[in-house]
């Protein structure tokens, strides 16, 4: 409640990245232009990344953790973040570092005027097959939703918390993060170009499966949710 933003970073077996994100957001918290802390959520890492987030954490007084019991995804990291975050703002960056956390500032320009501020990889830094493929899933996921975003595997985003806290989440749910705001009343989606880099070190999670498969089964779910989603607005009330 100290903050204006809670910059999530979900974490699943990046111990050989936590130097670099430590130094990093270490260095942007002070120029944000709100008051930000670092939300990491560890997803049930095997290896030494949540020794490790203790550490920063210990060293960092703007930096927190939670950390789950089990792997859970990615989804649920975020989900655990947003349900545990208490600004009026939040924000998501993958701990592989391939976005800048200096660009949030390019997005909180935008944050009183929009439900989610994205960005949109500019001069992409991945292997065509990569490129391909996201091209390919996008473009589905574009046809299947009406939400008009470029990039929604962007790893950079801010959002109102309040807004966020009512996505229905299921796994597989970041994808659809900017169809699922617009479901609500208010909802807009601003994209912002920001940068974007190669890994330098850990592995990257995602394969065949997960990038192009699993979204397009994953669309006809979110078109049955779509035709049932709940919206209301009180008009007037007398709680305490």
């Amino acid at each position: 409640m100290n903050y204006d933003l809670t910059i999530i970073v979900p974490v699943y077996n990046e111990e050989d990245n936590m130097p670099a994100l430590e130094e990093r957001l270490g260095k942007f918290l002070p120029t944000c232009k709100c008051s930000a802390c670092v939300l990491f959520v560890d997803d049930g890492s095997k290896d030494k990344s949540l020794p490790l987030i203790k550490d920063i954490c210990a060293r960092n007084k703007d930096f927190y953790y939670i950390s789950f019991a089990q792997n859970r995804g990615l989804s649920a990291a975020m989900k655990a973040g947003i349900d545990h975050a208490t600004s009026p703002y939040v924000g998501y960056i993958d701990a592989d570092l391939q976005t800048a956390p200096e660009d949030f500032n390019l997005l909180v320009d935008y944050i009183k005027d929009y439900p989610l501020v994205m960005g949109i990889r500019a001069n992409r830094k991945d292997t065509g097959f990569k490129k391909l493929q996201s091209k390919i899933a996008n473009g589905f996921r574009r046809m299947m939703t009406h939400d008009g975003v470029q990039d929604t595997g962007c790893p950079l985003k801010i959002m109102h918390t309040d807004y966020a806290k009512r996505v229905p989440f299921f796994t597989g749910m970041h994808r659809f993060l900017p169809a699922l705001i617009l479901l609500q009343d208010g909802g807009k989606v601003k994209q912002v170009p920001v940068r974007h880099f190669p890994r330098t070190a850990g592995v990257s999670k995602y394969h065949l499966w997960n990038r192009l498969v699993a979204p397009f089964m994953d669309c006809f779910a979110y078109r049955w949710m779509k035709k049932r989603y709940i919206n209301y607005t009180i008009a007037d009330q007398n709680l305490k």
